[in-house]
């Protein structure tokens, strides 16, 4: 088999203008696979370290000069000659050179950044599509190929955007009996009637971190509203045809046990913000709740999943950060029925691989997601129907990272009709 003959890295920017870094690998067959890493701006206090320089001179201090100079000095010496197919042995090799549970020594987006280029070159040794070589990596229980269903962050709010507006993101979700081309072709068709919203009740129409509008809003139900009539000015029935959802990432308006909001006078108790998201399910037809308390309150997290889950997806993304040990506690505490899926939060694609594969084994929805800080990388496109996922989030249907994504998807989706349509993948049995 091919093995890797050499590793070349560089700073690149990542869609907020922050420095990432991207690796190439060269294999003896003269292969070349190129990867780089995404970043969040609201982050995990459970997700993996991101290297950085810490030299305020230059990109005040978020450089990656030395995470390319680890590539260079300290992972390609290691993993020089490696059988680019193994990639379980390419994994561990970054697992033990980092040596920390936090990867803290070498970085996660130093890692990931490998681990993602690694795993891709490994696909064009073997000429196999990406989504179908990951799947060699996963349990040989039958899983259909499918395109997940999109959740279109169309108007971002929270640490995402300059506005506002408290809770983070509002995604609009088309019906499941959808295929993929028409799922996406529905979100686009609303956003485009929420510009137009906008601009009827002269606000603004800035593109947030994730593609989203980012208007000022006097209160977070505002933009549900918003939402609601660019639905129905669509022509569809919310509830039946396309159902809303928000992340909250409620950790960002939580202080002293207690969740503040503009739309309420008084600061609020766990009990009383699940309230407030009952009165917003009703109201509005939501789908899909995020993050609806702060990453360590796991007593209302489980009042969430008690009150809400009757009509809502309770999804797990600060709280268990793709990581196996933080989503045991939640299934242990019952406190999710969904969960977010980022590959960099762990580290590596095998990783990354095993916390799917502990969500789909406890029943749990899985939602494939992008981050804040992206690049034109599509990688997570192929991942998500890898692993069978329920949705993906990718942000507005705006900026190229965001994009190129969709696009992907979109190629998937006809590669897999010409094949015969969804099936089920037996390449790893």
């Amino acid at each position: 088999m091919a093995k890797i003959k050499q590793i070349n890295a560089r700073e690149i920017l990542d869609s907020r203008g922050i420095p990432t870094v991207e690796c190439q690998i060269v294999l003896d067959n003269n292969v070349v696979a190129i990867a780089s890493s995404p970043g969040g701006t609201s982050r995990s206090s459970y997700e993996a370290f991101e290297l950085r320089d810490n030299d305020l001179e230059r990109y005040e201090g978020q450089g990656v000069r030395i995470a390319v100079d680890t590539i260079h000095n300290v992972i390609f010496p290691a993993l020089e000659g490696m059988d680019i197919t193994n990639q379980q042995l390419i994994d561990r090799t970054l697992i033990d050179l980092d040596g920390t549970k936090t990867k803290s020594k070498l970085g996660g987006n130093t890692l990931f950044c490998i681990s993602k280029a690694a795993v891709r070159a490994g696909a064009k040794t073997v000429y196999q599509p990406l989504f179908l070589y990951l799947r060699n990596f996963i349990s040989k229980e039958k899983l259909a190929l499918k395109i997940p269903t999109p959740a279109m962050s169309l108007i971002n709010g929270g640490m995402h955007a300059g506005n506002n507006v408290d809770l983070q993101e509002f995604y609009v979700i088309p019906a499941t009996y959808q295929n993929f081309s028409d799922s996406l072709e529905m979100g686009v068709t609303v956003y485009h009637k929420i510009r137009q919203e906008l601009e009827k009740n002269h606000l603004g129409t800035t593109i947030g971190d994730e593609g989203g509008f980012a208007p000022t809003f006097d209160k977070n139900e505002d933009v549900l509203d918003v939402i609601a009539q660019a639905v129905s000015a669509a022509s569809w029935r919310l509830g039946y045809d396309i159902f809303l959802g928000i992340d909250a990432s409620a950790k960002n308006f939580y202080k002293d046990q207690l969740y503040k909001i503009k739309d309420k006078p008084t600061a609020m108790n766990a009990e009383e913000l699940i309230s407030y998201y009952e009165d917003l399910v009703k109201k509005f037809h939501i789908l899909y709740i995020e993050d609806p308390l702060s990453e360590d309150d796991w007593d209302g997290w489980t009042m969430a999943l008690s009150k809400l889950s009757n009509h809502s997806l309770i999804v797990g993304d600060d709280l268990t950060a793709t990581n196996p040990i933080r989503l045991q506690m939640a299934l242990n505490k019952n406190t999710i029925n969904s969960v977010v899926i980022k590959p960099n939060q762990i580290g590596t694609v095998l990783e990354s691989l095993a916390v799917v594969e502990i969500a789909r084994h406890a029943g749990l929805k899985i939602i494939v997601s992008h981050r804040s800080g992206e690049t034109n990388d599509d990688f997570i496109a192929d991942f998500s129907v890898a692993v069978a996922s329920d949705y993906v989030k990718f942000g507005g249907p705006a900026r190229g990272e965001r994009v190129a994504k969709y696009n992907r998807l979109l190629q998937i989706e006809q590669m897999l009709q010409k094949a015969g349509g969804n099936q089920t993948d037996t390449t790893n049995e």
